[in-house]
């Protein structure tokens, strides 16, 4: 098992989780986080930091798409320990569904 991060994050890109990963195995994207699948070490602290509940356990149904995504993304984003502020508009995008088809960039962010 591996923790995931869906589309939630998209846009919104709470950045508390980061804080707490103790392998540091987050990374970052222009609009959205991801956690790469062989370092994390499934110890679940992540998941309840996150205030748009966008980090599962990769068991939970229908997350195999995201976990795809996580580790094909983590191999090119760069990685990001330190937590910064989320985009100003991100309580806007907070519950906003098909995240993923309208506005997901697959560009990188700045890391740390």
């Amino acid at each position: 098992m591996t923790y995931v991060v869906n589309e939630s994050c998209i846009k919104c890109k709470y950045m508390d989780c980061v804080e707490v990963c103790p392998v540091d195995c987050f990374y970052e994207g222009e609009n959205m986080l991801v956690i790469h699948p062989d370092e994390c070490i499934d110890c679940g602290v992540c998941e309840p930091e996150c205030p748009a509940e966008a980090i599962k356990p990769d068991t939970e149904p229908g997350l195999e798409q995201w976990l795809e995504i996580n580790a094909e993304y983590a191999k090119s984003w760069p990685n990001i320990t330190i937590k910064k502020d989320a985009p100003p508009d991100a309580k806007e995008f907070e519950g906003v569904p098909d995240k993923f088809k309208k506005f997901f960039s697959p560009d990188p962010g700045t890391g740390d």
